[in-house]
């Protein structure tokens, strides 16, 4: 059976936004270890967007740049959305019955699933079927934007924290 494992970057005070802070050379590295390591993702509709960047190449990147788009294109994607007609290369579309979906792609998969997006990950807190909470906490204060939890905070119980590079902290979290 699968993992769900729900994990992104946060500011100090709560919020998720790729475009106010990137990762370092060191935490990309471990974000390109971790998609080569995981079973598949499952995204809602403006994240999978944001991330269909990495469908194509660009002649700006560099090798690391490549090793993340070779496995975020290899590994099996799940997107959630009524509005969109058609995903790309190894994407499967869930329109409805999220939960049924989410079930059965847990049952059916051995491994870790990314759940990326907060309004995702907050519908499956509901449903009870987030296994782990990764928090990248960065030394940045942003003010506004969309916060990690996007409804209210599960009861949780912390398992592991470690240092991923120079100034970030990965706090592991399970629901309690």
């Amino acid at each position: 059976m699968a993992k769900l494992v729900f994990g992104m970057n946060q500011s100090l005070d709560g919020y998720v936004d790729h475009m106010a802070f990137a990762p370092s050379p060191t935490l990309f590295r471990h974000f390109i270890e971790q998609a080569q390591g995981q079973a598949g993702s499952v995204y809602g509709r403006k994240i999978y967007e944001v991330m269909r960047y990495w469908d194509d190449d660009h002649p700006e990147w560099d090798a690391e740049d490549r090793a993340f788009a070779a496995a975020w294109r290899k590994q099996p994607k799940w997107v959630v959305s009524r509005s969109l007609k058609s995903v790309g290369p190894n994407a499967r579309l869930v329109e409805d019955d999220l939960e049924g979906a989410i079930r059965a792609l847990k049952a059916g998969h051995d491994g870790e699933i990314e759940i990326a997006g907060p309004a995702l990950a907050q519908s499956l807190t509901e449903l009870g079927l987030i296994d782990e909470y990764r928090i990248y906490l960065h030394p940045v204060v942003l003010g506004h934007g969309k916060p990690y939890f996007a409804g209210p905070r599960p009861p949780l119980r912390l398992v592991a924290h470690d240092r991923i590079a120079e100034d970030v902290i990965r706090l592991t979290y399970v629901p309690a």
